[in-house]
C-alpha cells in the first residue's frame, strides 16, 4: 500500500452471464453481505456487463440476466442503500479510464494471465481483444474507486496483482501517489466452492450436468434433491481435518456446511465425526433448503418488477458516478490532458 491515506472502500464485481449458482454465493456475494454489514469499508458493488461482453452474449438474455443478477444481490442480504450496487456500463468512467490503463500496461503482463491462456486456448487468434485486455477494465473498475480492498477467488487474484501493478506504474511514471495499491480480500470455508460430482472441478453454471451444481433459482425440493445426490465415497466422516486429504468430494460437502453455518472446517468435522455421508447430506440438505430457498423464492419475487429493478440500478449508478467521476477528471489532469 502506498502512504496516501484513502477511503477504506470495497469493490467486487460478477458477470451478468446467467446462471447464479451456490458457488456465487459462498464465494462472493455472502462475503459482501459480511462486508457490508461489518461497517468498517464503504462497499461498492457492480455487475460487470461490459466484461461479459468479451465474448458473444444473447442481448434479451443480457438483459435478463443483469436484472436476475442484481436480484440475487439484494435476495442475498446487499441493501442498496447501504452499498452501492449498480451495472458497469451505466458509469463511463469504468471505460474511459479502461482505455488510460491500457496504454499504462503492457503486453508482456497481458499474456502471462492463465484466465486468458485458459479462455482463449489453442485458438487465441479468434478471442476477441476484449478477452485479452480484460484485466484492465478490472484495474480500471476497481480503481475508479480507489478501492483499497477486492474480496476475490484464488483464480482472480492474478488479475488483483496485476491491478496493483497497473497503479504502481501509473503513480511512479507520473510521480504521484495517487492510485491505491489494493489488498485481496481472500479467506472463507468455501471461496471456491466445487462441482457436486466431482470434487476436482469448480462448480461452474457452464457445466452441462444441472446434477453438478445448485442454482440460486433451484427450489428448495431441488436443493435438497441434488445434496443427497451428491457424489461421496463410502468411508464416513474422519476426526481430523486432515482425514479429509485425498477426499475431494467428502471436503467440498463439509466446506459447503461450514460456509452455509459460519463454522469454521474443524468445527463441521469435530460435529459430524464419524458419521455416515448418507446423514451428513440429510443435515447438510435441511441446512442448505433453510438458508437458500428464501433466497430464491425473493428472488423470484423480485423478478416481478423488472422497473423497480432498473430503478436502483440507475440509482446506484448516480452514487457510483459521483466518486468516480472526481477521479477520473483528477487522472485526466495528471496526465495533461484537456477537459472542460
Amino acid at each position: 500500500m502506498s502512504d496516501a491515506t484513502f477511503t477504506p472502500r470495497v469493490f467486487s464485481g460478477i458477470q451478468p452471464s446467467g446462471g447464479l449458482t451456490l458457488g456465487n454465493y459462498l464465494g462472493a456475494m455472502k462475503r459482501f453481505v459480511d462486508m457490508q454489514d461489518a461497517g468498517t469499508h464503504e462497499c461498492v458493488y457492480c455487475m460487470v456487463d461490459l466484461h461479459a461482453i468479451t465474448v458473444w452474449q444473447d442481448p434479451a438474455a443480457l438483459t435478463r440476466n443483469t436484472r436476475e443478477l442484481c436480484a440475487g444481490f439484494i435476495a442475498a442480504g446487499i441493501d442498496p442503500e447501504k452499498s452501492i450496487l449498480f451495472n458497469q456500463s451505466q458509469v463511463s468512467e469504468h471505460a474511459q479510464l479502461a482505455w488510460i490503463f491500457n496504454c499504462v500496461a503492457r503486453m508482456g503482463w497481458m499474456g502471462r494471465m492463465t484466465q486468458w491462456k485458459d479462455k482463449a486456448g489453442k485458438n487465441a487468434e479468434a478471442a476477441s481483444l476484449g478477452l485479452f485486455a480484460y484485466p484492465a477494465l478490472m484495474a480500471a473498475d476497481i480503481l475508479a474507486y480507489h478501492a483499497t480492498h477486492v474480496p476475490v477467488g484464488e483464480d482472480q487474484k492474478q488479475h488483483l496483482e496485476l491491478t496493483r501493478d497497473i497503479a504502481a506504474k501509473f503513480n511512479h511514471d507520473y510521480g504521484v501517489d495517487f492510485f491505491p495499491l489494493p489488498d485481496p480480500v481472500i479467506e472463507g470455508a468455501a471461496t471456491r466452492v466445487m462441482n457436486l460430482q466431482d470434487g476436482t472441478k469448480k462448480m461452474s453454471k457452464s457445466d452441462p450436468s444441472d446434477r453438478t451444481r445448485i442454482n440460486m433459482t433451484d427450489d428448495a425440493d431441488t436443493i435438497a434433491r441434488k445434496i443427497k445426490k451428491a457424489r461421496t465415497d463410502p468411508d464416513p466422516l474422519p476426526e481430523t481435518v486432515e482425514g479429509l486429504e485425498r477426499r475431494p468430494e467428502a471436503r467440498n460437502l463439509v466446506n459447503i456446511w461450514a460456509g452455509l453455518a459460519d463454522l469454521s472446517v474443524e468445527d463441521v468435522v469435530a460435529q459430524n465425526a464419524g458419521k455416515m455421508f448418507g446423514y451428513f447430506k440429510q443435515d447438510l440438505a435441511d441446512l442448505a433448503v433453510a438458508k437458500l430457498a428464501p433466497i430464491s423464492t425473493e428472488m423470484a419475487r423480485l423478478m416481478q418488477d423488472p422497473d423497480e429493478i432498473d430503478r436502483i440500478l440507475a440509482r446506484g449508478s448516480d452514487r457510483a458516478r459521483d466518486i468516480a467521476a472526481p477521479i477520473l477528471r483528477q487522472t485526466f489532469d495528471i496526465m495533461g490532458i484537456v477537459r472542460n
